[in-house]
């Protein structure tokens, strides 16, 4: 049986990950602290052969008996309300956090899997993004805590994999959605679906033209499950290239809840990204993935999901 560590597991896409390598055949231990997690996102795993949830903050050093075949690193803030809620806990967790999942790695001569973001791109002037392209990043903006965090955290696994030969991945994930998102995360779909589920007006940023590509988690999933057993080592783009402006994400919204709802126009926050949207050639070629799952599908899903959850809190 193979031995899977999954750091932030406790998260939105970690704890999918666990469903995932767990209904795979895989030992799974969850890390996670609980700042941006949830206890709820694994309790149904909880009791199950195989599955163990441990409460650490990975910032601290990681020790696990036994032997680990892989190490998939996803604990990290990742919502732009964090970038100023959270800033030097995201620093961190991509500074010291990704020094001590790799030293895990080292350790236990596991194969290691960073979770990278398509933030690494900054506000972009190529459209859409290949891996080739380095990017445009402001250091010193809001953004920069999450941006220049993974951007490190990418540089330290080449640097364990050249230096001591480690076996990494990269992936860089683009906007994800799906069930187990934060109901308060932040990005787009959350902010829109959960406001026109309360009836409350959907808030729109700049003139909604801005554009975003909105990936569906099991399709990330898959993903993620080809990188991490190819023998792909370069970074690779995992999201949907096709690309939507967030005005129209929002009549999506309120078209499928039903919501009359009313649009409000806010400034722009200090440096949003104009477009994001993938090359996913690279993913296509090497690993033979390509998303499967419509954003409208995904998103009655993700809908269906956040409508429970808000009945339940009442």
């Amino acid at each position: 049986m193979p031995r899977t560590v999954i750091t932030g597991g406790a998260g939105f896409i970690g704890s999918h990950l666990c469903d995932h390598f767990l209904a795979a055949g895989h030992e799974v231990l969850c890390i996670d602290n609980l700042l941006t997690g949830s206890r709820d996102n694994v309790a149904h795993l909880e009791g199950r052969p195989g599955f163990r949830f441990v409460l650490h903050d990975v910032t601290q050093f990681i020790e696990v008996e036994g032997p680990v075949d892989n190490v998939l690193h996803f604990a990290s803030p990742a919502s732009p309300a964090d970038f100023e809620r959270l800033p030097i806990q995201i620093l961190k967790v991509g500074a010291h956090g990704t020094h001590n999942a790799l030293g895990l790695a080292k350790a236990k001569r596991a194969r290691f899997l960073l979770a990278s973001t398509s933030e690494v791109y900054g506000d972009p002037e190529v459209n859409p993004q290949p891996e080739t392209y380095l990017g445009r990043v402001n250091p010193i903006g809001i953004r920069g805590v999450y941006d220049e965090a993974k951007r490190f955290a990418e540089a330290i696994t080449m640097a364990y994999r050249r230096v001591h030969k480690l076996e990494t991945r990269i992936v860089r994930i683009f906007n994800t959605f799906g069930e187990r998102m934060q109901l308060d995360d932040g990005r787009a779909l959350p902010n829109f679906a959960t406001q026109a589920l309360r009836g409350e007006p959907l808030t729109i940023y700049g003139d909604g033209s801005q554009t975003r590509s909105f990936g569906y988690v099991a399709d990330l999933v898959d993903g993620l499950d080809r990188l991490l057993h190819s023998d792909v080592w370069e970074p690779v783009n995992i999201g949907n290239p096709e690309e939507v402006t967030l005005l129209e994400v929002a009549r999506e919204v309120l078209e499928l809840t039903g919501s009359k709802s009313e649009l409000v126009y806010r400034p722009l926050p200090p440096g949003d990204p104009k477009v994001r949207r993938p090359d996913i050639t690279r993913a296509r070629d090497l690993l033979g993935w390509a998303p499967r799952v419509s954003r409208r599908a995904g998103f009655e899903r993700t809908i269906a999901d956040f409508r429970r959850r808000l009945e339940a809190i009442g």
